[in-house]
């Protein structure tokens, strides 16, 4: 059996003959399906380049596992935050399901070392790979879901994100930027923040934008996310920061 590797760029091929056990240890959930799992790994870069092994990519699966996250994340803080509001809802489950925090959870599962990747995805360590990362743990959770069925990809979500709920509270990280932005800068300037999106990467299937915000005729922050919503909060959050109006 082929020795496991925890580094980021070995070859692809060599991790097609990796074992999940670690994985499945790590993430409390024992497959029976061992090639669900793996395929919730594949990235389609890898099958780009590797065609005749048959494999799968992760989309369809990533696809599911973003609804049942985004079900037992609303469940979950429907219960429990029993005196917010919509907005304040919707704004914290954000926190709790963007890719910043699935990336997070994905590197804390160990995820990096069972990616199936092309050569030229495995070099690319940066924003790049959180995205992979983030998506591959919602393909993860829709192989779960296949696998094992709603309870046990709900015990998952649980175990492994609503965990972070305490966190990312004290740290306010879940509250609307762009709202906070907007306020600010009315306060401060007199002007309403005005979103520009200034680039578009990615097939439809994976698109990534970035978008920058200026206030007046300054350009007061700039941001990057999975769709352009994403990117404006990210946008805002960094003129926030840039300001000190935090």
């Amino acid at each position: 059996m082929i020795r496991r590797h925890s580094q980021i760029g070995l070859h692809s091929q060599i991790r097609t003959y990796m074992d999940f056990n670690k994985f499945e240890e790590t993430a409390g959930v024992t497959f029976k399906d061992k090639a669900l799992l793996k395929q919730a790994f594949t990235h389609r870069s890898y099958i780009n380049e590797n065609r005749a092994n048959g494999l799968a990519h992760n989309e369809r699966l990533e696809f599911l596992g973003d609804a049942v996250l985004e079900l037992v994340i609303t469940d979950y803080l429907y219960n429990r935050m029993k005196e917010a509001d919509e907005g304040q809802l919707t704004s914290l489950r954000s926190a709790l399901v963007n890719a910043d925090t699935c990336s997070r959870v994905a590197q804390t599962l160990g995820a990096n070392d069972f990616l199936l990747l092309s050569k030229g995805e495995s070099k690319d360590i940066g924003r790049a790979r959180q995205y992979i990362l983030a998506n591959t743990l919602e393909a993860v959770i829709g192989a779960i879901y296949i696998d094992q069925g709603y309870e046990v990809a709900k015990e998952f979500i649980i175990k492994h994100i609503t965990t972070l709920t305490e966190e990312i509270l004290s740290g306010g990280t879940w509250i609307d930027a762009k709202s906070l932005f907007q306020e600010k800068a009315q306060e401060f300037k007199g002007l309403t923040p005005i979103y520009k999106t200034t680039k578009e990467t990615g097939p439809d299937h994976d698109k990534h934008f970035t978008v920058r915000v200026s206030v007046g005729d300054e350009v007061y922050g700039e941001g990057d996310g999975k769709s352009k919503q994403d990117a404006e909060q990210e946008a805002a959050k960094n003129a926030l920061e840039k300001q000190g109006w935090k």
